[in-house]
């Protein structure tokens, strides 16, 4: 596995890796409330924003994550950010997450080609054996999609987290094997990036 910014990029969306130039346009799709009603992190300035990004890039540096700005290929402007995150390269292990976008995006397609472009290059270009997802047990909407994915829900970690805000979260843990890549990515093909 080597783990080095790229660009991943589909019919619709293209991720790039993540640098404070995503700052402005991240902030003009960021500070809707329902986005962090629910997550660990809260973005309310600019400021906020700023942080989240050098945190991320610092976790990149440090070889855990590779984090990326996600852009419709209609506007080519930052509408959100996902990563990989935990990269665990001796055993072959990645999560895929971290990902949120602008509401305007939501459900337009652009976080499942996404997640495709991402499990694609984690299954074929690391050579992972198996990618990890995780939510907020109280996330349903993240949980279905995670499901739609095709990976399997493997159990609650209790008290996993404490958000931004104080509350104590439980997580959901998922994961997708590398002997079930074949099958998740005609899944992809013939029913989730119909476009």
């Amino acid at each position: 596995m080597e783990i080095r910014p790229v660009v991943l990029q589909g019919k619709q969306v293209r991720l790039e890796p993540l640098t404070l130039d995503h700052v402005n346009a991240l902030c003009s799709v960021a500070f809707d409330e329902d986005l962090w009603r629910i997550g660990l992190t809260t973005l309310r300035t600019k400021e906020d924003v700023v942080r989240y990004v050098e945190n991320a890039l610092d976790l990149q540096q440090k070889g855990t994550a590779l984090p990326f700005a996600t852009l419709p290929l209609s506007t080519n402007k930052a509408v959100g950010s996902t990563r990989f995150g935990n990269i665990d390269i001796a055993n072959r292990r990645v999560e895929i997450g971290w990902t949120w976008l602008g509401k305007q995006w939501q459900r337009t397609g652009l976080n499942t080609e996404a997640k495709f472009l991402m499990l694609r290059h984690a299954f074929e270009v690391w050579k992972c054996i198996r990618v990890e997802f995780k939510t907020d047990v109280l996330n349903e909407q993240s949980r279905r999609a995670i499901v739609r994915l095709g990976a399997k829900e493997e159990g609650i970690l209790r008290k996993h987290a404490i958000s931004s805000g104080g509350r104590i979260r439980d997580s959901v843990y998922y994961s997708i094997l590398d002997d079930e890549w074949t099958d998740i990515k005609q899944h992809f093909t013939t029913h989730l990036l119909r476009t």
